[in-house]
């Protein structure tokens, strides 16, 4: 993980510290969860969601009515 340095002006940075601690969390989380906003946030939650948004749609499985086959019936025995 990188460092990245930052000049911020010392009542902000005070203001951000109180903020913070009343949230329970930390200045860093804070950035760190507004860097992830800014760039489009986590690509592996995105790529999560958009594999169960295609899975979603995918014709397959048994459906609600069950499965109309049976093992037989894939195999010419």
């Amino acid at each position: 993980m990188a460092n990245l340095t930052l000049k911020i002006d010392d009542d902000l940075l005070r203001r951000a510290r109180i903020q913070a601690l009343e949230q329970g969390t930390s200045v860093n989380a804070v950035i760190r969860r507004y860097l992830e906003a800014f760039t489009g946030g986590d690509h592996r939650a995105q790529g999560l969601h958009r594999f169960l948004a295609l899975a979603g749609e995918t014709p397959t499985g048994s459906g609600p009515e069950g499965r109309t086959w049976s093992r037989d019936d894939l195999y010419d025995r």
